[in-house]
């Protein structure tokens, strides 16, 4: 009996973990796409993962990009980056906690806030960055 009431929870709750896995996977790859446009210089892909709030503040993709060029130079030219951790944030909302490495070698923490938008898609409300501790420069 206690098998099969094993059995009974594992399957009920595999689709909710898929979907949490899924979500976290759709989230990642938004951060991920677009470091890889600011490496590429592509505006309007970078501005495409911005959330509404976001993109209202900075009306066009390349007023956005300049943004970040001038106040996240280790997320625009990130000469590479991982993505450590993801963590609930909210009903609708995941942090992920990425690390970065400049041009220059120098170690940076960030912290992404991503929101699930009522089409499903997970785009980027927000950025923290940080020099990672122990880092000099």
């Amino acid at each position: 009996m206690r098998a099969v009431l094993l059995f009974l929870a594992i399957l009920f709750a595999a689709p909710a973990m898929a979907a949490d896995t899924a979500a976290r996977d759709a989230a990642r790859a938004t951060v991920e796409r677009q470091i890889e446009a600011f490496r590429r210089d592509d505006a309007a892909t970078a501005y495409a993962q911005a959330a509404p709030a976001i993109q209202n503040m900075f009306p066009s993709p390349d007023t956005f990009l300049a943004m970040v060029r001038e106040g996240y130079a280790a997320v625009y030219r990130a000469r590479r980056y991982s993505v450590d951790r993801i963590e609930e944030a909210g009903d609708d909302g995941l942090a992920l906690g990425v690390s970065l490495q400049d041009e220059a070698g120098t170690d940076w923490a960030a912290l992404y806030s991503l929101e699930r938008q009522p089409d499903g898609a997970w785009r980027i409300s927000g950025c923290r960055l940080v020099k990672a501790p122990g880092s000099s420069a």
